[in-house]
């Protein structure tokens, strides 16, 4: 019996180095050196194909949550990708229900009550320049967005070339909710959403589904979870740089798709009528009116949902978005930085940790916002935001002259 156990044991040892050889045999030195470097936490995973490179967000506990030493993962792997001339494309997928849920705001919220400040900026400066890289890469890039796609996991992906959705995705960008601002270069994407979609969405955080994705364009194919295998099979397959082969492929094997009668975007009118308007005031006035006249579910819905918002964080993400549509990929990166400096520092509000205690630490969902209501938030405050940082406190650097950015 005893040399049975020993024998079962041995093969399973011979199994699981076999796989470990069968995954990275395709590694270039370089690719294993950062591996081998970062192996301590395996928060990011890497499957090597002849051709390409699939990354798997690794945190599923925590919905793939991003953190500093993920994206400096990212970040290295990629540029070794980027150089590597016997790699054409690059794809990542997240592991259990989730693609990536945002960044980790508890970490943060961490941070900032025990006063490192650095921690914090080195998370965003990290993470914002791999969605950079991402949005200026070189190589196709296929994200595989089957689970929940929120704030940072949105900002890594949306960027890139191809965004797959899936019957489970569920996009949201609902930082309001925490006191802060859609970041992440949603500042970017968002604004250039169909009519007034953008603001829609940043100023009240609802959810869209795969099919919505697909349909206003932050997503650009759809496949039903069950084919994602097939899917990834065949894209495993190509030996090619070539974004049109790989369209080809997710084409062949994605599903033509319609938003059903419920959806937003068959209120598209509405929404455009309500979130033209310049100020978060007259927006709110808007929707009550058209409520008041017909009693719609959706408006009071929508309504809710905006005194549920931090009001400082509905004025300044009103005027983010507004920017984000005159803007380039780095000009909002940049913004943003500066924004969410802003947001951090409780010198204006301490609306941010108020946000995530309410909402994630201590669940009671009821924030206290500083300021309570969208009259006392003066545009001073607003404009803050936006003010260039301190010659004390230096902007996050971003390769504009070695990577263009695009409108």
């Amino acid at each position: 019996m005893m040399q049975s156990k020993r024998a079962v044991a041995g093969w399973w040892l011979f199994l699981e180095k076999a796989k470990l050889r069968l995954n990275t045999r395709n590694f270039s030195v370089s690719e294993n050196a950062i591996l081998h470097n970062f192996n301590h936490n395996n928060q990011v995973l890497v499957e090597g194909n002849n051709w390409s490179r699939m990354v798997i967000l690794n945190r599923p506990s925590s919905l793939n949550a991003l953190n500093t030493t993920m994206g400096a993962k990212l970040h290295k792997l990629y540029r070794s990708w980027e150089d590597n001339p016997d790699i054409g494309f690059v794809m990542v997928k997240g592991s259990g229900r989730a693609f990536a849920a945002g960044g980790d705001i508890v970490a943060l919220y961490n941070f900032i009550n025990k006063g490192d400040m650095e921690a914090c900026k080195e998370f965003f400066r990290t993470v914002y320049a791999f969605i950079y890289l991402v949005g200026t890469y070189l190589k196709p890039h296929v994200a595989l967005l089957n689970g929940i796609t929120m704030g940072g996991g949105a900002g890594i992906s949306i960027p890139g070339t191809f965004r797959v959705a899936t019957d489970k995705t569920i996009f949201a960008t609902p930082e309001v909710h925490i006191g802060f601002h859609p970041d992440a270069a949603a500042s970017f994407y968002l604004s250039h959403l169909p009519g007034y979609l953008g603001e829609y969405l940043a100023l009240t955080g609802e959810k869209l589904n795969g099919v919505e994705m697909v349909t206003c364009g932050l997503a650009t194919h759809y496949s039903q979870c069950s084919r994602l295998p097939l899917v990834e099979e065949q894209l495993g397959k190509l030996v090619t740089d070539d974004p049109s082969v790989i369209e080809t492929t997710l084409e062949q094997y994605g599903d033509l798709v319609h938003p059903d009668n419920s959806s937003v975007l068959h209120r598209i009118e509405i929404v455009d009528k309500c979130f033209c308007h310049d100020t978060v005031e007259e927006i709110v006035d808007a929707l009550e009116n058209v409520a008041s006249e017909t009693n719609d579910a959706w408006c009071i819905s929508t309504l809710n949902k905006l005194k549920e918002a931090s009001p400082l964080s509905l004025k300044v993400s009103l005027r983010s978005i507004r920017e984000g549509r005159f803007q380039t990929l780095d000009q909002c990166l940049l913004r943003e930085y500066r924004m969410t400096l802003q947001g951090i520092h409780k010198q204006i509000s301490g609306d941010f940790c108020e946000g995530v205690r309410a909402r994630v630490v201590d669940k009671d969902f009821k924030p206290k916002w500083d300021p309570p209501t969208l009259e006392k938030v003066s545009q001073d405050m607003v404009d803050q935001y936006f003010l260039p940082l301190s010659e004390s406190e230096p902007d996050i650097e971003l390769p504009t002259k070695s990577r263009e950015a695009f409108l």
